[in-house]
């Protein structure tokens, strides 16, 4: 049975248009309606989501046709559409960029684009630009264009006199510090870190508010197969998680695989206790260690802990963030070198430049895992690689896998789902 629910894409030409900005806005201005709103995120990211959580009072997903597939993206939309009000989704990047690009999930599942263009340094050349997005590839409906950082009423009237007669201008929002959300070097800050999170959302609704696009927008329908129900593989397995302000770059869909694969989750920090909950296995994700160096490094019972786990053979997984607080030691940008846990013979050091992106493939034990990278430090290991990534696109090297004892570790995010059973046995 089809379920109906007013839905709406949010793109843009390139990143930094400002999509995260209009879609946590949006999100604000009906949650503030008294609306259930349901945000999903295109791509891997980890920093949007956490954002539009807290813009939308609710668990953000990934939709993202690569790491989830066509049937589980369908089955998200789904499940949401059976008591939201409304559903948006944010894209990534440029509305055409990438393979699988956010045009396929809008018009896989015949979703309208909002397209935000960032209006500085733009005048009426923004119709050209509107004109693009909406022709490019017919078969996306572009439900109409919102202009972000527009300077002044005369700005705003030149974008106006640009915009073609077919195309639906939505509105402009200000350039505001009021509501600019702040960034470092992986992104946007995470929503803990920035304390007036909350001002800026409420800031950035009401702008939006008065807007036509702020508006419902049109009904979709929303189809789905019945899916199989999980082994449960983890059955009566206790699965301590790192997560804190260090470690905090986790899938909610890997969350509720686990659980629903009959694992309890017992959540802990690295950089506050001193001792591990009782738990069967480990699981390290990714995050910011390179900002807490000193708390890691001075947690000393922390990683006896964890090598006393590693000892008695229980299984430990770490991901990027989680793979660099397991060696022995961490240098930051500015050369000083920070003691880590040891588990690991190897070192890292932070650089300013990218040192890996994209999505990989990942080799596992019990089955291959789709996975992406993203990180800003290289490491030197002692270990020989037991699997190397196989990248989408081979345009070089993947992340390696290492392992050693009870021990997977490797720069690679892993989603979950993608292989439930190769998930379930990295954690027996």
């Amino acid at each position: 049975m089809a379920r109906r629910c007013p839905a709406l894409f949010i793109s843009a030409p390139a990143s930094n248009h400002g999509k995260t900005t209009v879609t946590a806005a949006l999100a604000r201005h009906h949650l503030r309606q008294g609306r259930k709103v349901v945000v999903f995120k295109t791509g891997p990211d980890f920093l949007d989501p956490m954002i539009l959580q807290k813009a939308g009072g609710g668990v953000v997903r990934q939709l993202d046709l690569w790491l989830a597939g066509e049937s589980a993206c369908r089955r998200m939309l789904y499940d949401a559409a059976a008591d939201a009000d409304l559903i948006l989704i944010e894209g990534v990047m440029g509305l055409f960029d990438g393979a699988p690009c956010s045009a396929d999930v809008a018009e896989l599942f015949g979703i309208p684009v909002l397209a935000v263009i960032d209006a500085t340094g733009l005048a009426q050349t923004i119709g050209a630009l509107a004109t693009g997005l909406a022709s490019y590839r017919p078969s996306v409906t572009l439900a109409g264009v919102l202009a972000n950082a527009v300077a002044s009423d005369r700005h705003e009237q030149m974008l106006i006199q640009g915009m073609p007669a077919s195309i639906r201008y939505l509105g402009g929002i200000r350039r505001s510090a009021t509501f600019a959300l702040p960034r470092q070097h992986l992104g946007l800050s995470p929503a803990e870190a920035v304390s007036d999170l909350d001002a800026r959302l409420n800031a950035v609704a009401d702008a939006i508010a008065p807007l036509a696009a702020a508006a419902l927008p049109a009904v979709v329908e929303f189809t789905s197969n019945e899916c199989a129900p999980l082994e449960p593989l983890l059955q009566g397995q206790r699965i301590g998680i790192a997560r804190d302000a260090a470690f905090s770059f986790l899938y909610p869909a890997n969350l509720a695989l686990l659980e629903a694969m009959g694992a309890t989750l017992h959540y802990f920090s690295p950089l506050a206790d001193v001792a591990l909950p009782e738990v069967d296995s480990i699981y390290l994700p990714g995050g910011f260690p390179e900002l807490h160096l000193a708390a890691l490094q001075e947690n000393h019972p922390m990683h006896w802990a964890l090598r006393d786990h590693v000892a008695a053979g229980k299984p430990l997984y770490a991901e990027c963030g989680g793979l660099l607080y397991l060696l022995e030691s961490l240098t930051d940008k500015a050369g000083q070198q920070w003691l880590m846990t040891g588990v690991l013979p190897g070192t890292a050091t932070m650089h300013g430049k990218l040192q890996g992106l994209g999505y990989q493939t990942a080799p596992m034990p019990a089955g291959s895992l789709r996975a992406h990278t993203f990180h800003y430090s290289q490491i030197t290991m002692q270990l020989t690689p037991a699997a190397v990534g196989e990248r989408l696109f081979n345009t070089s090297a993947g992340e390696a896998i290492y392992r050693a004892g009870p021990v997977t570790a490797t720069y690679l995010h892993c989603y979950f789902p993608s292989n439930p059973i190769a998930a379930a046995r990295l954690f027996l």
